[in-house]
């Protein structure tokens, strides 16, 4: 798992992205098309086409990094936003969408085998 600062803010970017876009071409979108700036310090996520596929883009004050998950069953849970636009989440939120788990109603979802 990645540690992120306590309190960063974490951007969804709304709709799919090229995963062929290396870390400046999505620095570029953070900046252009989100009007956020992508050396603030700020935790920046795209979704694929298939949804299989994020890529998070960070930049921690010393330089940007570029991270990317796959995951091997199902699909990253993605919000709907209009006009493109990024939806901010919680760290927290952040944590369950790298494990593929639902980020906006988490809960425990395995049943007890046996009563006692």
């Amino acid at each position: 798992m990645i540690a992120f600062p306590a309190g960063v803010k974490v951007w969804i970017a709304g709709g799919v992205t090229d995963m062929r876009c290396g870390m400046n071409s999505l620095a570029l979108k953070v900046q252009q098309g989100l009007g956020r700036d992508p050396h603030g310090g700020e935790v920046f996520c795209f979704r694929g086409r298939k949804g299989d596929l994020i890529k998070v883009l960070w930049h921690d004050g010393v330089g940007m990094s570029l991270y990317i998950k796959r995951l091997e069953a199902g699909k990253f849970i993605w919000p709907v936003s209009e006009n493109g636009s990024a939806v901010p989440v919680s760290a927290a939120q952040l944590g369950y969408l790298l494990e593929g788990i639902d980020w906006r109603n988490p809960r425990w979802t395995q049943r007890p085998a046996a009563a006692g």
